[in-house]
């Protein structure tokens, strides 16, 4: 790990940068939601994904928990300058920092100064290295609800998206990783999995998307598998707040694919 990098990062000497990502229906090709990313700027100069950071094992639990904070403050202090007012916007959040009070102290200043409602917020629940007990995590989950936040988890099949504790959770919104959906098109059992996933979801009414598509091939697998949603550089890139595609037709999905 960079560590001056990080410290800079933390002390506020190179700024997070939020950028948005189109999560978009696939049979029409519509958007229909944007994932918030965070950036920042290499020694390079190039815009590098905090996620580099985050994913780091040497990077100690209170690091982890402190970066994120920063991240998820940036990404709410970018959406409240946003002319963005009726998509879904995804941000994502480290299970360890719905452990710091930091965050309950804060988030619902943040959700105040939104241009939008509560409902169109949905964190993302990202995978981590450690995560609080499951009882601990239907409490948090029952706290951001009763703030009006919508939940989903992503990377599904691993940490706090596992089967089991999605199960518990019970998320408005499923996002089956790229593991899965690399190369679908040649694994069977993949694509299986996947259309099981899909009518899950359906028969549940959360909303179901598959990340990373990057192959047309991939995207046919996802559309014959009965995927509703996705994202993936073949989709659309993560570009800056504000520059994002965030003046095309906005759609609320309601019942379609998430629960109101």
């Amino acid at each position: 790990m960079n560590h001056a990098i990080l410290h800079s990062i933390l002390n506020g000497a190179r700024p997070a940068v939020t950028y948005a990502q189109p999560i978009v229906g696939l049979k029409d090709g519509e958007m229909r939601a944007l994932e918030m990313l965070t950036r920042f700027a290499g020694e390079d100069g190039a815009m590098h994904a905090v996620g580099s950071l985050l994913d780091d094992p040497s990077l100690s639990p209170e690091l982890r928990a402190r970066l994120d904070l920063l991240c998820v403050g940036a990404v709410f202090d970018a959406l409240a300058r946003s002319p963005i007012t009726e998509h879904l916007i995804f941000v994502n959040l480290s299970p360890l920092t719905l452990e710091q009070p930091e965050f309950w102290n804060r988030i619902q200043a943040w959700v105040w100064h939104l241009p939008i409602p509560p409902h169109r917020i949905v964190m993302e629940l990202t995978q981590t290295c450690a995560m609080p007990g499951l009882d601990q995590m239907e409490g948090f989950a029952q706290r951001l609800r009763a703030i009006g936040l919508r939940m989903a988890v992503g990377d599904l099949g691993a940490g706090v998206a596992s089967l089991a504790n999605m199960a518990r959770l019970a998320p408005d919104f499923i996002k089956v990783d790229r593991s899965l959906v690399h190369d679908a098109h040649r694994h069977p059992y993949q694509a299986a999995l996947l259309n099981a996933l899909a009518l899950f979801a359906e028969r549940m009414r959360v909303g179901f998307i598959a990340e990373g598509i990057e192959t047309l091939q991939e995207l046919e697998t996802l559309l014959d598998a009965g995927v509703p949603w996705g994202q993936g550089y073949l989709l659309g890139q993560p570009e800056p707040l504000g520059a994002s595609g965030a003046s095309l037709a906005p759609h609320d999905p309601g019942g379609e694919t998430g629960q109101a």
